[in-house]
């Protein structure tokens, strides 16, 4: 880690003061501090050699689980209509949302 600070004790009492944070001085003595350490610690990646590598949208290799969209043959209507409890004109019939009885 380099011993220049990233932040100062100011940009942090800004930030603090737009999140509408009130911070004792403690506290902002402590929370400059920390920012700074993981400001610098996150600044090591761009010591990081990255030639060669491809750029990446996510940690693991996704793949698409669904199935291929292959046409086949349907569900028989008839075999499909006599298993329900109300059908109409070779539809199912429901109830309408006003809250009719079937």
């Amino acid at each position: 880690m380099s011993n220049d600070k990233i932040l100062d004790r100011e940009t942090v009492a800004r930030v603090a003061s737009l999140a509408r944070l009130s911070l004792t001085t403690e506290e902002l003595d402590q929370f400059t501090a920390q920012l700074s350490q993981v400001l610098d610690h996150a600044g090591e990646f761009a010591n990081l050699n990255l030639d060669g590598l491809a750029p990446m949208s996510h940690a693991f290799a996704i793949s698409n689980v669904l199935r291929a969209d292959i046409v086949s043959d349907g569900l028989d209507r008839d075999s499909v209509l006599s298993q329900a409890p109300s059908v109409e004109d070779g539809r199912f019939r429901v109830p309408k949302i006003v809250g009719e009885a079937p």
